[in-house]
């Protein structure tokens, strides 16, 4: 099937790891089940998923030493195709550890190698390179340590008239992005904490999350703004409307990977043309896919096409 090429970023990927154990205890060696290792960061878990949906897509990641050969070769291993930034360091390692005896999950994060100003600036330059004429670019995840709040921004006026930005942060990247207007993103997503914080009140229902999505779109920070609203579903705004898409109710093994898996199904039906509100649903559905597996492990695209139909989205 036809669709836009699409280019996820990655600045701050990880090579993940997941296992479980009979309880959490400090003190006592906890003696832990075969460990499973997967290529992780934000860009990176949604190329993997657009590949399971059967969309094509290119990763661009910033990788060093070890760790990021590791993460390279299981890359491969999926049929993702990438292009490697080189990092000034390590690529960081992530740790998820289920406790069987609960199900809580313990998700320990790294914060990856430092980078420097002139290391920034190549960075800008070789993405705008590498990334083809009228593409969407997804940059989705934690920027290292060394990056600039502003630093997306300065992303976004390096790829005007060559392709569209699309981002999916937190943090002081989140709130500079969100006081900037006209920032002329094509896409902003956030969950609804960090939309709250960023508003600086409750957005207790859809109603109240779409306007302050909507006034988003009316200063120019993004042409669609998406707002996470956690097992309820989520909010969408763009010039063509308001629309909100109710999650389908699933047995929740991980939540591990469920925004990026909905980044995933948004953006490829997106590319392939769909109209916001089908590809919110195609979101959606993606998501809640992911909640259904175990660990790091995404989601399924049987699951993901089987829950559309119990995604329904309705105008707000």
């Amino acid at each position: 099937m036809a669709q836009t090429p699409i280019v996820t970023l990655t600045l701050n990927p990880a090579l993940d790891m997941s296992t479980s154990v009979g309880e959490v205890r400090d003190g006592p060696k906890l003696r832990c089940a075969a460990p499973r290792f997967d290529p992780g960061g934000g860009g990176i878990n949604v190329s993997r998923v657009i590949e399971r949906l059967g969309g094509k897509s290119i990763v661009f990641a910033a990788l060093g030493g070890a760790s990021g050969a590791q993460l390279a070769e299981l890359l491969t291993a999926e049929g993702v195709d990438f292009l490697a930034l080189e990092a000034p360091g390590a690529t960081r390692q992530s740790l998820a550890v289920t406790e069987s005896a609960t199900g809580r999950q313990f998700r320990f994060v790294m914060p990856g190698p430092e980078w420097t100003e002139p290391q920034i600036s190549a960075a800008v330059q070789a993405i705008a390179k590498a990334v083809p004429k009228g593409a969407l670019l997804l940059v989705s995840g934690s920027q290292p340590p060394g990056f600039p709040a502003d630093f997306l921004l300065t992303l976004a006026t390096a790829m005007a008239g060559h392709g569209a930005v699309l981002v999916d942060t937190s943090g002081a990247p989140l709130f500079t992005i969100a006081a900037t207007e006209g920032a002329g993103l094509h896409l902003l997503r956030m969950n609804a904490q960090e939309a709250e914080e960023v508003a600086g009140t409750p957005l207790q229902t859809n109603e109240d999350a779409a306007d302050f999505a909507a006034g988003l779109v009316a200063r120019g920070v993004a042409e669609t703004v998406i707002i996470a609203r956690g097992s309820d579903g989520s909010v969408l705004v763009s010039a063509q409307g308001r629309w909100f898409c109710r999650a389908a109710h699933v047995a929740v093994k991980s939540k591990i990977g469920a925004g990026d898996s909905f980044v995933a199904g948004y953006l490829l039906a997106t590319a392939r043309g769909a109209a916001p509100d089908q590809a919110l649903a195609c979101g959606v559905a993606a998501a809640a896919a992911a909640i259904m597996t175990e660990g790091t492990q995404l989601c399924r695209a049987e699951d993901a096409e089987a829950l559309i139909a119990a995604c329904p989205v309705s105008p707000i």
